[in-house]
């Protein structure tokens, strides 16, 4: 079933059910005479749905209901002209303007109720000059202001779809010029020492330096695509139980080195030992992109803090630095594909693949950030059980290097 014919259902239910609200509401005013708002959902749906021949059956049913007379065969002849005029004429009317169609509807619907006043009540014993005046102003009036309703939520909803498939391209235009500026860089570099590796003079020494530095360009160049990769399906496809704790001192040891070379101290500190499910690979990389931006961010020399706190629903993972920190603005700029803190030294794609992992794992992340203080990184994870060990506790200091 596709997305208009699903619309269309769910709006013959709503018109059919106005159509009984109108009834229930109905005002007498002469023995066998009612006044009642049924045309406007027919009108509405017969115009803008497609819907009026539906809508007239319906009618005409409900009016069966009341038993079969003359008065009858005159409702069934009215309206199955009418929903027959809606079918036709709705085509035509969904290729006019947006004003065109309201001032349609107003004049169909005051044209309608015209016919109607002339066949229903022309022939009463006395004058319902106040009735008449009810009947053709009340219903087309009432069309006309479900018709405006309609256009400016239409109007809205294609402003929105055009303002986000702007933005999409806008997204799109600017990460390709990242991404592509990230991978020339090294890719140039790679090709100029591969000139100079042609080159019949160079010594061994020299040879292997190159090749060495050649490896690390195109490494670089793989990780710019590896990232784009993740960014584009983010998604956890191998689900695995991960105890918490062990997974991030994994990580800080893998980041030692460049802790090492920033004159950085880890501490750590983790309460009971957790597990959550998710992937071992992904949730290293989200890790290792946080820890390894807040050690570039303390070139001098800092503390990087890591805290894990567990409770019986929930899992939260504190990284905190005592680096340059960031403003309010970059904060809320933070995870876009094309925005990076680091200038021309980055592309933004790291922390936009955290943010898409860290979803993709069902968790939440919360960032704060004070400039020349630090920031911090909250991730919440639901917890698949919680495991305590005898100490309830542990506080460990990584001292990779005194200040």
């Amino acid at each position: 079933m596709n997305i208009t014919r699903s619309i269309k259902i769910v709006a013959f239910f709503y018109l059919v059910i106005s159509f009984f609200i109108c009834l229930a509401f109905s005002y007498p005013i002469h023995e066998g005479f009612y006044l009642d708002l049924r045309n406007i959902p027919i009108i509405i749906g017969g115009l803008y749905m497609g819907l009026g021949p539906l809508l007239g059956l319906v009618t005409i049913g409900i009016r069966g209901m009341y038993g079969i007379d003359f008065d009858f065969w005159l409702t069934a002849i009215f309206y199955s002209a009418i929903s027959f005029s809606l079918w036709r004429l709705s085509p035509f009317f969904l290729k006019q303007s947006s004003n065109q169609r309201i001032l349609f509807s107003v004049g169909f619907t005051f044209l309608l109720s015209l016919i109607q006043t002339v066949l229903e009540f022309v022939h009463l014993p006395y004058p319902l000059f106040d009735v008449y005046f009810a009947f053709l102003f009340i219903q087309p009036l009432g069309v006309g202001m479900i018709a405006y309703y309609i256009e400016e939520t239409r109007k809205s909803a294609i402003l929105s779809e055009r303002l986000l498939k702007v933005n999409r391209q806008e997204v799109i235009e600017k990460m390709g010029a990242a991404i592509s500026h990230e991978i020339r860089n090294p890719l140039t570099a790679a090709i100029g020492f591969v000139q100079l590796l042609q080159s019949e003079n160079i010594s061994d020494e020299n040879r292997l330096q190159y090749l060495s530095i050649l490896r690390r360009e195109l490494k670089s160049a793989e990780r710019v695509i590896q990232d784009y990769l993740n960014l584009s399906k983010p998604e956890i496809k191998l689900v695995e139980s991960l105890i918490v704790q062990e997974e991030i001192q994994r990580v800080i040891q893998l980041l030692q080195p460049s802790a090492n070379r920033n004159s950085v101290q880890v501490i750590t500190y983790f309460s009971h030992e957790a597990t959550i499910e998710g992937d071992r690979q992904k949730f290293h990389q989200c890790l290792v992109n946080i820890m390894k931006n807040a050690i570039e961010a303390m070139p001098n020399g800092g503390i990087l803090k890591v805290e894990t706190h567990s409770t019986q629903t929930n899992v939260r993972i504190t990284i905190g630095d005592t680096g340059s920190g960031m403003t309010s603005e970059q904060v809320v700029r933070l995870g876009e594909p094309y925005y990076s803190t680091k200038g021309d030294k980055g592309t933004g794609l790291g922390m936009i693949v955290v943010f898409s992992f860290i979803r993709a794992m069902n968790g939440t992340i919360h960032v704060e950030s004070e400039l020349g203080v630090g920031t911090t990184f909250e991730i919440m994870f639901s917890s698949s059980s919680i495991s305590v060990a005898q100490t309830e506790t542990k506080n460990t200091t990584s001292e990779l290097v005194l200040r």
